[in-house]
């Protein structure tokens, strides 16, 4: 019997063989794919963990934003303020002077500069942080998943950080010059007694953001950063490595704010900006419960966003002067303010910090 199983198998040793080294590849191929397998399920499952920690760390740095410019604006509302006063001169008209009309020209400058200089300011203090902690927020992320001591030591934050005293000191300085300039050549002529309705409003506070606006080629941004050879003074006397550090975000932040993406969202802001003060202005130009209501000509043009009866009804400028004056508290409030809120939740803000910190989080960051 053996002798025949012997003679069989070597007759068929061919087959056998091949048999064989089918089943142990198959074998060894399914090891194989089995390892492969739980090797890519790891790699999956680190990088949902690596990426929930990404967002995690995202989400929690945009609320140090928030938190942040709303410890600021009290400092910045101050600030325009104190460039900007219009009390003293309300004041000085209780006494009835002589020069009542001269102090009155001097109010409608002032009032209307100073709520067009919070709002500009208001939004590039929102935008600029925006970018300063997330290009933080993405260095410390990185450092964090490589397991490395922070490249961005605490002295070294603190100082990028403290570059936000610029929009807060010259910075402010040059942009309210430059919108009083703008609001002169608008308003400068018109006369106090002029009646004007909320689309003429309208009209004067978008010659005034034209002309603001217009010229160099970083128009809105130079308020924000100074410029490169100004950053640090005593460069002369030889950089620390923190300072070489500093100059290194601060390039990298000026890189952002020359970006259409930058411009985009910025521009945005000062839509919603201007759309919130007319909608606050609003409220005073509503027409009296038993006037009439206008009915529309063929020639009126007023915006779809507007109700006629808003476009039809004007009050003197020399009553609008004070409503507007006014506004700044509204504007520039870190409680209560439906406009500071639409900055911080606007959805295409969120995409442009997630763009920023996404681009500061990433490995080839290091390489650059």
């Amino acid at each position: 019997m053996f002798s025949s199983i012997w003679n069989f198998m070597k007759r068929h040793k061919r087959k056998f063989l091949f048999t064989g080294a089918v089943v142990g590849g198959v074998y060894v191929l399914g090891k194989y794919a089995q390892k492969k397998l739980r090797d890519l399920q790891e790699r999956e499952a680190t990088e949902y963990i690596a990426q929930a920690r990404r967002q995690f760390h995202f989400e929690s740095n945009q609320r140090t934003c928030n938190m942040t410019v709303l410890s600021i604006l009290p400092s910045l509302r101050e600030a325009v303020i104190n460039q900007l006063r219009s009390e003293s001169l309300t004041e000085l008209l209780k006494t009835k002077p002589s020069n009542k009309l001269e102090i009155w020209e001097d109010l409608k400058i002032i009032s209307f500069s100073r709520t067009i200089a919070a709002i500009y300011s208001t939004c590039m203090l929102v935008v600029l942080l925006r970018i300063q902690l997330n290009v933080i927020g993405g260095y410390l992320y990185l450092d964090n998943s490589l397991g490395k001591s922070t490249q961005t030591p605490q002295d070294v934050q603190q100082q990028y950080l403290s570059s936000i005293q610029h929009l807060l000191g010259d910075g402010l300085t040059e942009l309210i010059s430059v919108v009083k300039k703008a609001v002169h050549n608008s308003l400068g002529g018109v006369s106090l007694k002029h009646n004007m309705s909320l689309l003429e409003v309208e009209q004067q506070l978008n010659w005034i953001r034209a002309e603001v606006e217009a010229g160099t080629d970083r128009p809105l941004s130079r308020y924000m950063l100074a410029d490169e050879e100004n950053t640090l003074k005593d460069q002369a006397c030889g950089l620390t490595e923190s300072d070489v550090m500093t100059i290194r975000l601060l390039n990298e932040t000026r890189d952002v704010l020359d970006s259409p993406d930058f411009s985009g969202v910025l521009d945005v802001c000062l839509n919603r900006g201007f759309s919130r003060l007319l909608d606050n202005l609003a409220e005073f130009f509503r027409p009296s419960p038993g006037d009439p209501t206008p009915s529309s000509s063929p020639g009126d043009s007023a915006p779809s966003s507007m109700p006629d009866s808003l476009s039809a009804v004007s009050l003197p400028l020399a009553k609008i002067i004070p409503i507007i004056n006014g506004q700044i508290n509204t504007i520039c409030s870190e409680t209560q303010s439906h406009f500071v809120e639409d900055l911080l939740t606007n959805e295409q803000m969120k995409r442009f910090a997630a763009m920023v910190y996404e681009s500061f989080s990433a490995p080839q960051e290091l390489h650059k």
